[in-house]
């Protein structure tokens, strides 16, 4: 749950840096079809860089101390804290879970509308034809017309069927698994909107190719553009912010050149997975370091633990060190009978864990008492075989452990 979290946060940070370089470059020029295809790219890219790793990782195990209790080897269990990560998983699944709902309300809306018009087949689109006064729009193969502007406004009928020929309702679909991952994210949104102003710049330089006045098709967008918007997922006619489309039309096209400049995305991209996965593989060789213990008397002694990177850690009876900590508890009952006097304290006994998967080297570091340290001694040199270790070159390699034996 955490890692998908992480992967969630990752995902969010590369597309704010990707819509920061679409804001930057990408926006400023009148590449419209080539913006369109690095929009819906980029958007997928932010979903999969985090699932890429630059560089690998070895896994670290040190040699550690294990707990044997000789009386209730089972620590206390603590008290379960506010399940956080399940409360904002679940949170961002409503969300997740809202968001689609709300695209196929609109599109069950908007379903209803085309069957109630009249359908006629004209310049290789379906053409759906309404009575009223209702804003005009396109989805799929289909453009969605008041009679009276199909008549009177042919202007509209091209800007709409220029959003079928470009087929910008796939790119509206495309983009929907982006929203319903990032629902949290604004960026989001302002990049469907981004997507959709895109399609209106297409729409309209493609109504300009056609021969319709320039002058003419620009007052038409100024008396339309009260009209409101009704659909999420169709383009229409009213849709975008007008000043923005009239200043996209009286600008020249961008110079050629100007697309290598897209390709300083590339540094800025590896440049943030460099940073989000900085382990990378390492061989260390085996350090000794010293660990503090008290003997039980007031002194410190210097138990020396070697610290060595391994694929794996040896493991006991197919468990790790709590499986062998349960063990050494039950084998500890037949060690200790006929000891005079009990006492409460802790032996700790050092040992390893050879090459072999034999245990060996058993010697007690700190003790109470001659009869308890040999007790404990005898438990851990009872322990069968384990399974070795095996260190970073691929060979089986002994281990170090110590544990503290609890009378």
């Amino acid at each position: 749950m955490t890692a998908f979290l992480l992967y969630i946060a990752r995902s969010g940070l590369y597309l704010g840096l990707f819509y920061a370089f679409f804001l930057l470059v990408m926006r400023k020029t009148t590449f419209f079809r080539l913006n369109r295809v690095l929009l819906l790219a980029g958007s997928y890219l932010c979903l999969l860089l985090p699932a890429l790793r630059l560089r690998t990782v070895s896994v670290a195990a040190a040699s550690g101390w294990g707990t044997v209790a000789g009386a209730d080897p089972a620590p206390p269990a603590l008290q379960p804290g506010f399940p956080w990560p399940h409360v904002l998983l679940a949170l961002y699944l409503a969300g997740t879970v809202t968001t689609l709902v709300l695209y196929l309300v609109s599109a069950g809306k908007m379903g209803r509308l085309i069957r109630k018009g009249e359908t006629l087949e004209k310049d290789g689109c379906r053409l759906v034809l309404l009575e009223g006064n209702i804003p005009s729009f396109s989805w799929g193969r289909k453009v969605v017309i008041s009679r009276e502007d199909f008549e009177q406004n042919p202007a509209i009928f091209t800007h709409e069927l220029m959003h079928v020929k470009c087929r910008h309702t796939l790119d509206l679909l495309l983009l929907l698994p982006v929203q319903l991952v990032f629902w949290w994210n604004p960026l989001v949104w302002i990049t469907r909107e981004e997507l959709r102003l895109l399609h209106e710049y297409e729409a309209d330089e493609g109504v300009l190719r056609e021969g319709v006045d320039a002058a003419h098709y620009q007052l038409l967008l100024v008396r339309k553009a009260a009209g409101e918007q009704r659909f999420i997922l169709a383009s229409e006619f009213q849709h975008a912010q007008l000043k923005k489309r009239i200043r996209m039309m009286l600008k020249s096209g961008s110079s050629r050149w100007l697309r290598w400049f897209y390709l300083a995305l590339v540094p800025v991209l590896a440049g943030v997975m460099f940073v989000c996965n900085p382990a990378r593989a390492v061989n260390v060789p085996p350090t000794e370091i010293s660990e503090g213990v008290e003997t039980g008397e007031g002194e410190w002694v210097q138990a020396p633990v070697t610290l060595v990177l391994f694929r794996r850690m040896p493991s006991f009876n197919g468990g790790d060190a709590r499986e062998f900590t349960r063990w050494v508890n039950d084998r500890l009952q037949d060690f200790r009978q006929g000891l005079r006097n009990p006492v409460e304290g802790s032996v700790l006994v050092q040992f390893s864990v050879g090459a072999d998967g034999e245990v060996r080297d058993v010697q007690v570091v700190s003790g109470l008492r001659k009869d308890l340290d040999e007790a404990a001694a005898r438990a851990v040199s009872a322990s069968p075989r384990w399974e070795p270790a095996i260190s970073n070159e691929g060979r089986p390699a002994p281990v170090s452990f110590s544990v503290s034996v609890a009378f």
